[in-house]
């Protein structure tokens, strides 16, 4: 757990007043900076102490075998595994020939900030040598949002009560050592040794390493190039080596001058492109970012960010953690996307090497959920990843006899990358989750031309899929058998209810869309009789019942399952996976994560308000919230269904998974999708946002903790803000044409000229559910 007491409470940024050593690997990845192709660790400048060293490349991986005890047809035969590329942060200090390390000597402060507003890492040490010598050391760190290639390091030191010989070695450090891995299979594999030399170069200030890897074939170059600044003459060397560059910098300061170093660096990679283009790519990379010069840089990350929380920002009054937690978070999901152009966006983004740095369904379900109403842009970046990786899909779906497209459960290059059937490929609801996010993005924007392209592709791709999956039983209806849904402890269930009726969503968006644009379709080879089999498998498709229960069985047959022994169960056997084997989970009535609660949030049509409650209790007693994933889909239905208190419990578990280290891995990378879900927990929860056809709805419900809650967000090209108070509702039309909302399911016209007030229902205070024994919702360790 984090000590948060060295985090103060500031809505507009993550500090740090002191350095705990023990939570370094935490705190290196709260203040993680990415761009979306770039990703680097919030390492301290020196490289050394470190919890885990991170500089990672979107779509860097080695390729490994994956072991098998007995081979299979249809196992994957490669794992993929984020590789650390070349470490260009370090910035090594000597003062009178004593290395600058916070583990010796005397620190008189340490602080670090991240500036949601201007995506700054700040960093400021007094610092007492062993040998009594002070110096104040001041460093900034950005990853452009802007130059997709570039980060940017300032670096000054200032001698503060005597005369210092400073030494400055600034480094780019290939293939560094990696401190050991857990047995928790969702740390990652770690590769010793990733990366090949194939070029080395230095002149001036300015040193260029090529490197390849072993397995993969990708080739990776990066650069740096270097702006000093002191008040008497420098003495520069700068040297190269195969897996090291260095430029040294060495001046004689007197207290109070000061010695600036400004470092560029660009990074690069290809599987396709030559070592001389390549270097060539990020030497010109470099030659923007110095034309561009560092107050350039910041200047257009500033731009970047005050359009973003424009139109993304979100208040929350009363609950100033949840305010702080809620930009930190969106700030986290911006960034991962911000310019991952034509690359996935992983579970951890490029924030640590957790779960082999793979992307996985919950960046379609929850990533580009918050992001669609608020960078809408990324989305289309996102899902066109998905549309590029479309033939790896195919040629899966054939390798299994199926049709259409098979996605991966967890991959880097699209390839599948799982070696457990059950809790891998089994789960082919990746592919209804992909199609709900280009329905939803469709919705949301009025994207014709992706609609009519990717947007079109990926639906039918996946409509064929389920058409060949599912077979109609005796009676007619229309059954997906022998498959995984969300929830990672049932698996192999036939008519998962989540699996079924996201199935059933993309069946009829994809016979929509093909009649929406018929020339496309015929590209496609799609007949009416094909969409007419679609349309009739989703009208058959069969949605388990227990009228006994009155509630919906996760799966067929899932409540005749022997409930799980949760009182004779520990505290430290949590999570379930790491104590007990997967044939006792998936024959009891335990669940990992939201299965069909998630179902009730995103098919919310296909419940009763009435069903809803019954199955939210009846779930909540089973669920015990082993994945990051599920707290915030609690939150959403809880508030829903009339649990208001218990949704804000919900929302503060999820807004601070990373904050407080709840899962005790935030060392391993943020938990991205939980850090989606507070936004998700705020609109769809508290403010009971949905979206049907095109159309937004609000229900809001306002716990007692927080007084307001108002956000902004973008549709169909209007930026509407919603304010919402424990008595009132108000809609403003910020920009953009009328448009029509629902507030409790009646009809609100809204325009530019006009703000539109509605009474906020008020709830009558109900008992809570109870939960399994030791997994009640997160009591708050710090009074608001």
């Amino acid at each position: 757990m984090i000590n948060r007491s060295a985090y103060p409470i500031d809505p507009w940024a993550l500090c740090e007043t002191s350095l705990d050593l023990g939570v370094l690997a935490q705190s290196e990845t709260l203040f993680a900076l990415s761009n979306g192709h770039i990703g680097l660790r919030g390492n301290l400048d020196e490289g050394e102490p470190f919890g885990q060293p991170g500089s990672y490349l979107n779509g860097v991986y080695e390729a490994r075998p994956l072991p098998y005890a007995e081979a299979g047809f249809g196992y994957p035969e490669d794992g993929q595994t984020v590789i650390n590329v070349t470490n260009a942060k370090i910035m090594r200090l000597l003062i009178n020939d004593e290395p600058f390390d916070i583990r010796y000597g005397k620190v008189r402060s340490h602080v670090r900030s991240l500036d949601f507003r201007t995506g700054i890492l700040d960093r400021s040490v007094d610092w007492v040598s062993p040998e009594g010598h002070g110096i104040r050391v001041h460093s900034q760190r950005i990853v452009s949002f802007t130059q997709r290639s570039v980060a940017a390091i300032v670096y000054e030191v200032e001698p503060i009560e005597s005369p210092l010989r400073v030494v400055v070695q600034s480094e780019l450090v290939t293939n560094e050592v990696l401190p050991p891995r857990s047995h928790d299979p969702r740390v990652a594999a770690i590769l010793v040794s990733p990366l090949q030399a194939e070029s080395h170069a230095s002149s001036n200030l300015n040193v260029t390493l090529v490197h390849r890897t072993k397995a993969s074939g990708l080739r990776v170059a990066v650069a740096m190039d270097h702006v000093a600044e002191a008040p008497s003459a420098l003495q520069i060397n700068t040297e190269s080596f195969p897996d090291l560059g260095r430029v040294t910098f060495s001046a004689a300061l007197q207290p109070g001058e000061r010695l600036r170093i400004t470092k560029f660096i660009a990074y690069g990679w290809s599987a396709e492109r030559s070592e001389p283009a390549m270097r060539d790519q990020v030497e010109a990379a470099l030659a923007a970012a110095r034309q561009t010069g560092w107050d350039g840089l910041l200047a257009e990350q500033r731009a970047v960010l005050d359009k973003f929380w424009q139109r993304a920002d979100i208040e929350v009054d009363g609950d100033p953690e949840i305010q702080q937690a809620a930009r930190f978070t969106l700030f986290h999901v911006f960034q991962a996307g911000v310019r991952a152009e034509g690359r996935a966006i992983p579970a951890k983004g490029l924030t640590g090497p957790g779960y082999d740095g793979h992307a996985f369904w919950d960046t379609e379900i929850f990533i580009l959920h918050a992001l669609t109403y608020t960078a809408p842009e990324t989305v289309a970046h996102a899902l066109r990843w998905r549309y590029e990786t479309l033939p790896l899909a195919k040629e899966r779906a054939h390798q299994l006899g199926l049709k259409g497209a098979v996605f991966p459960w967890r991959t880097i290059s699209g390839a599948e990358c799982s070696a457990y059937w059950p809790a891998g490929t089994a789960a082919f609801h990746v592919g209804a989750d992909i199609a709900n996010a280009v329905v939803r993005y469709i919705r949301a924007t009025g994207d014709e031309d992706f609609a009519r392209g990717i947007g079109l592709e990926l639906l039918v791709e996946t409509a064929r899929l389920w058409r060949s999956l599912g077979h109609h039983d005796a009676r007619g209806r229309f059954c997906i058998d022998g498959v995984t849904g969300p929830d990672e402890y049932s698996a192999m269930a036939d008519n998962n209810v989540y699996t079924n009726l996201m199935a059933q969503h993309n069946l009829l968006s994809a016979a929509e869309i093909a009649a929406t644009y018929p020339d496309e379709s015929k590209r496609l080879h799609i007949d009416q009789e094909e969409m007419a089999t679609w349309r009739d498998a989703a009208k058959a498709m069969y949605i388990p019942y227990d009228s006994a229960l009155k509630i919906h069985p996760q799966a067929d047959d899932f409540t005749n399952h022997e409930v799980w022994d949760f009182e004779g169960t520990s505290d430290d056997q949590y999570p379930l996976l790491l104590h007990f084997p997967y044939f006792n989970l998936y024959r009891k009535q335990v669940v990992k994560q939201a299965d069909l609660i998630l179902a009730m949030h995103l098919r919310s049509e296909s419940f009763m308000p009435e069903e809803k409650l019954r199955n939210f209790v009846h779930y909540e007693a089973l669920t015990v919230r082993d994945s990051s994933l599920s707290a915030n889909t609690q939150a959403v239905i809880a508030a829903e269904v009339g649990f208001v208190e218990l949704a804000h419990q919900y929302l503060a578990e999820t807004a601070l998974m990373d904050l407080d280290d709840l899962d005790n891995n935030t060392r391993e990378g943020l938990h991205l999708a939980a850090c989606a879900g507070t936004w998700i927990a705020l609109t769809g929860g508290l403010a009971g946002m949905r979206e049907r056809n095109g159309t937004l709805g609000f229900a809001p419900r306002m716990p007692e903790g927080i007084t307001r809650l108002a956000f902004n967000l973008t549709i169909l090209n209007r930026q509407l803000h919603v304010e919402i108070k424990s008595d009132e509702t108000s809609y403003r039309l910020v920009s953009g044409d009328d448009l029509k909302i629902f507030h409790y399911n009646k009809s609100v016209r809204l325009t530019s000229k006009h703000v539109v007030s509605r009474p906020t229902e008020k709830l009558v205070p109900t008992a809570h559910p109870t939960q399994p024994r030791g997994r009640e919702p997160l009591v708050r360790r710090r009074a608001n």
